[in-house]
């Protein structure tokens, strides 16, 4: 900055999950390596503060595994964009989304390139290059563009991490997924090609989603904002938390009430929802819910609307529940995921 030199950022999206932390990381790399300019630092953002990556238990664990410790990672609050921008240094590329959310609208202006497989919302100025295409993972479109560069550049830690991500995003090119397409599953060969010593898909694939539901390693407070949304009603939040954990292992946590009450109260959540999810050995999903409020009005109105629910109907079994302030189900419609569940609580708000 003092040397007035251009700054090239290289950002995800927001949720900043393994495939844009790897998009970014990735192609950050690789125009470092081939760019003409030597005049411009290229740094990989990754689109969190720093204090929710632990939450991002697969990119930890995948990050670990190619020896990229978290130090040497930028996190969003560790970096002045808006700084840098009315200086005149920033170039920022996006990865894995297209538009930026209002508070950065005015970095607009530095955009120099997106690469997105999402369709298009909006056009750019004809400065901005962008390649969006319809395929499974945005590292998809990454490796594409690294194939196409010199020969050499891309090394076995990047392939690494390319490969893994392409694998947990694509269902690990499972047809009945619905998510690879024939561009994915190519990328996938290229890099086994070329190092065939990469690990087999099935191990790959399994260690990433066994990552993914770990939360052995959280906080409770952490495993309630890993997967969190939150419903505003008239004049009160509802947290609406996925768990994956089962529902008795959850309630026999250490302090548990403490830890509920404190999450709602540092945030302002009248209540909270917490849907429980865990996997049998073939793969088929299980779930619980937990209704938590210290308003007693507000609890049973939740786990009335939950019990009464027809659209869809969550065919819930009353749970045992050590404490009066949380009402506890099992849910025997297993398909009934949380995306479908919200609307229930909304109109109960």
């Amino acid at each position: 900055v003092q040397r007035h030199q251009e700054i090239h950022v290289v950002m995800g999206n927001e949720a900043c999950d393994l495939d844009s932390t790897v998009s970014a990381l990735a192609l950050a790399y690789f125009l470092a390596k081939t760019s003409p300019a030597p005049k411009a630092t290229f740094i990989p953002v990754l689109n969190i503060p720093r204090s929710d990556f632990a939450l991002r238990t697969e990119t930890t664990f995948l990050l670990r595994e190619q020896g990229i410790p978290a130090a040497s990672l930028i996190f969003r609050d560790e970096i002045d964009l808006g700084g840098l921008h009315r200086a005149g240094l920033l170039s920022l590329t996006l990865v894995d989304h297209h538009v930026l959310p209002g508070a950065d609208a005015a970095l607009e202006e530095a955009m120099v390139e997106v690469l997105d497989h999402r369709p298009l919302e909006r056009d750019r100025a004809p400065s901005c290059r962008v390649i969006a295409e319809p395929v499974g993972s945005c590292a998809t479109l990454v490796t594409e563009r690294i194939a196409q560069g010199p020969p050499g550049v891309l090394d076995r830690p990047t392939a690494a991490l390319l490969h893994g991500t392409i694998l947990l995003d694509c269902v690990n090119l499972s047809p009945a997924a619905g998510k690879a397409t024939p561009r994915d599953a190519a990328c996938v060969s290229l890099l086994e090609a070329r190092f065939p010593e990469l690990p087999a898909r099935d191990a790959v694939f399994e260690a990433l989603q066994t990552a993914k539901f770990d939360v052995s390693g959280l906080t409770t407070e952490q495993m309630l904002r890993k997967d969190l949304k939150v419903l505003s009603g008239d004049e009160l939040l509802l947290a609406v938390s996925a768990i994956y954990v089962d529902l008795e292992t959850f309630l026999r946590r250490p302090g548990l009430l403490q830890d509920l009450d404190a999450f709602c109260q540092a945030r302002g959540y009248a209540g909270l929802v917490a849907m429980t999810i865990s996997f049998n050995e073939r793969n088929e999903p299980s779930r619980q819910l937990a209704v938590y409020s210290q308003h007693e009005t507000l609890r049973s109105a939740v786990c009335r609307a939950l019990e009464e629910a027809t659209a869809p109907s969550l065919h819930l079994q009353p749970f045992p529940s050590p404490w009066s302030c949380l009402g506890a189900y099992a849910q025997g419609n297993a398909l009934a995921s949380r995306k479908k569940v919200l609307p229930v609580l909304r109109a109960a708000l």
